[in-house]
């Protein structure tokens, strides 16, 4: 998929990956790669300006974190991130039930 489509969607697709529980931000570009079959490659560069926007609507919040490999923030998704993803997603489903009617019609 195009870096435009993934960019359009990027609040959508961290607020999901956070419903999975907390993370740091590579985990969270790991996750998207994975939960996608591989498909989406998120950038480093837009994820973490994504989420300090997240942080900032109240839909997330980060708290820092030690482990192995040093200090990390982690991410978590608050009531409100819940809430707005769940907005977000029944969105998603009408659009793209929306094009699959497009191009379904279109065979």
């Amino acid at each position: 998929m195009g870096r435009s489509a993934v960019n359009g969607q990027l609040d959508l697709l961290l607020l999901a990956s956070l419903g999975a529980g907390e993370a740091h931000g590579y985990a969270l570009i790991a996750r998207v790669h994975e939960r996608s079959g591989a498909r989406l490659e998120l950038q480093e560069g837009s994820v973490y300006p994504a989420l300090h926007k997240l942080e900032a609507a109240g839909w997330a919040t980060s708290r820092w974190a030690d482990d192995d490999a040093g200090r990390r923030r982690v991410y978590s998704l608050t009531p409100g991130g819940r809430t707005e993803l769940e907005r977000r997603r029944r969105e998603w489903h009408g659009f793209a039930s929306a094009v699959h009617g497009v191009l379904g019609a279109a065979q």
